[in-house]
C-alpha cells in the first residue's frame, strides 16, 4: 500500500531509490559524491550510494510519494537535470524476495533475471508471460516486471523489448542488485 504523497511518518523508514538515466564514473557523468549530496539535502539520514549503480540507500521519516517527489526536486535543482526516481522500502524489497516472484516459470540457467519499476503511465495490458528476442516478461505485481533475458550477441536486446512493453518512464535493475540492497 502506498502512502500519501504528503504523509510523514512518525518513524524512520530505510529506503532504496532506483535513479534512471544516470550516468555514474563516465565522462560528463554525476559522480556518486554528487548523488549523495543531493540526497543529503533533502534531510535524508544514512545516505550511501551502492556501487555505481544509481541506487541510493537512505533513511526518511516519510512516505514513499513524499521521498519521490522530494529527491527528483533535489537531483534537479544541485545536477540541473531531470531524473525519474523510483523508491521501495528496504522491507518491500525483502517481501518481493522473499515471495520469489520467478517461482513457477521455467527460466534457463543462462538467463539474466531482471526486475523493471514501472511508471504511472506504463502500458500493463501485455499478455504474460510475453516472449520476444530472447527476453521473457514474466508477471506484473505492484508496479514492477519480472523478467528474464539470454544474453545475445546483439546487446541489450531485452531493454528495448521492454521498452516497447512499457514505455521510456522504467528503471531496470537486475535481481542480483536486489539481492544485494536487502542484506
Amino acid at each position: 500500500m502506498r502512502a500519501h504523497a504528503g504523509a510523514m511518518l512518525s518513524h524512520m523508514t530505510e529506503y532504496v531509490a532506483f535513479l534512471r538515466g544516470i550516468n555514474v564514473g563516465g565522462h560528463g557523468a554525476v559522480t556518486m559524491a554528487d548523488l549523495k549530496k543531493a540526497f543529503e539535502a533533502c534531510g535524508f539520514k544514512d545516505v550511501k550510494t551502492i556501487a555505481t549503480s544509481g541506487n541510493v540507500a537512505f533513511s526518511a521519516a516519510m512516505a514513499e510519494a513524499a521521498v519521490v517527489k522530494k529527491a527528483e526536486a533535489a537531483l534537479k535543482k544541485q545536477l540541473g537535470r531531470e531524473t525519474p526516481v523510483h523508491v521501495r522500502s528496504r522491507d518491500e524489497l525483502r517481501k518481493m524476495v522473499q515471495a520469489d516472484p520467478y517461482k513457477g516459470f521455467t527460466i534457463p540457467n543462462d538467463a539474466k533475471r531482471v526486475i523493471t519499476f514501472l511508471d504511472a503511465s506504463a502500458k500493463t495490458g501485455l499478455k504474460l508471460p510475453h516472449h520476444q528476442d530472447g527476453a521473457s516478461i514474466l508477471r506484473i505485481e505492484d508496479g514492477v516486471a519480472y523478467s528474464a533475458y539470454i544474453r545475445t550477441p546483439k546487446g541489450a536486446v531485452f531493454m528495448r523489448v521492454l521498452e516497447q512493453a512499457f514505455g521510456k518512464g522504467i528503471t531496470t535493475r537486475t535481481w542480483d542488485m536486489i539481492n544485494r540492497l536487502i542484506k
